[in-house]
């Protein structure tokens, strides 16, 4: 908590409100309810860790900020965000209305998580951004600017199933986006040119001996290569459904690693989890 002065206003509340939201508190040392307000914000300005900054004003010994804002009573308080007053209320509010307030003041943390993974992504990191955007996505699912950013992380890793469901997540609004259509024309065409066909020999050990398991595995291993999870999962829910302890329980193993691997596309990773247990139980 910092008491602010004419001289000093334009550092203490609109350059760091740049940065940092700004709670702006104008109080006199004889303002009974001052009294009560004051010690709670700045109770809760030590509890959110520097997330906001509370910046007070004696109105007594700063009339002039006074009268440029129209202070008419106390306490007054004033949100500034990005060097604007957003939001304001008058008088000593409960703390749990104040944390209300407070609260509008602070980004989304999804936001937030979103700008990590753009920072990440400046520098070269493409993992970090990609767990910045899983957790900007956990905590709002309805981010279409991360599921975007998401989908062309994974068009470029080739894998345009996953960004594909990505895309199908969005609001039908952010789908008629020109950016978007063209990140999903990108999509169908990469999907079109389909998936590398198994070798034929490969394919023919599965056509005649349906029970030869470890060709399932390896033709499950090639779809794996590419990405193409339904068909590995396909031979190998066929493994665990003829044969649970064959190759030490492989089947089931290898699926559980595909599900990890295939986690962008949540959807499909659920049907197929449903379908082993299914199988299991």
């Amino acid at each position: 908590m910092i008491e602010t002065t004419l001289e000093r206003f334009q550092a203490d509340v609109i350059d760091a409100s740049m940065h940092t939201p700004v709670v702006l508190d104008f109080w006199a040392p004889w303002c009974g309810p001052c009294k009560t307000l004051g010690p709670m914000l700045e109770k809760l300005e030590q509890q959110y860790g520097g997330r906001f900054r509370l910046v007070k004003v004696d109105t007594d010994a700063q009339q002039q900020l006074a009268q440029h804002f129209r202070i008419r009573s106390i306490p007054t308080v004033f949100g500034f965000v990005n060097g604007q007053p957003v939001d304001q209320f008058q008088g000593a509010l409960p703390e749990s209305q104040l944390r209300e307030f407070i609260d509008r003041l602070l980004p989304n943390p999804a936001d937030l998580a979103v700008e990590e993974a753009m920072q990440a992504l400046e520098r070269g990191d493409t993992a970090a951004a990609t767990e910045h955007l899983k957790k900007a996505l956990a905590l709002d699912p309805a981010s279409d600017h991360a599921r975007l950013i998401y989908a062309q992380i994974l068009l470029q890793e080739d894998d345009a199933g996953a960004a594909q469901a990505q895309l199908e997540r969005m609001s039908a609004e952010t789908r008629q986006d020109p950016q978007v259509q063209a990140l999903a024309e990108r999509v169908r065409q990469q999907l079109e040119r389909g998936v590398a066909p198994p070798p034929p020999d490969l394919l023919a050990r599965v056509a005649n001996a349906p029970g030869d398991l470890q060709a399932r595995i390896d033709l499950a291993q090639h779809y794996i290569a590419q990405k193409a999870w339904a068909p590995a999962l396909e031979q190998l829910l066929e493994v665990v459904r003829r044969d649970r302890a064959f190759g030490d329980d492989i089947g089931r193993k290898t699926m559980l690693q595909v599900f990890e691997q295939a986690s962008a596309q949540p959807e499909l990773v659920s049907e197929w989890r449903r379908r082993l247990s299914s199988v299991l139980f």
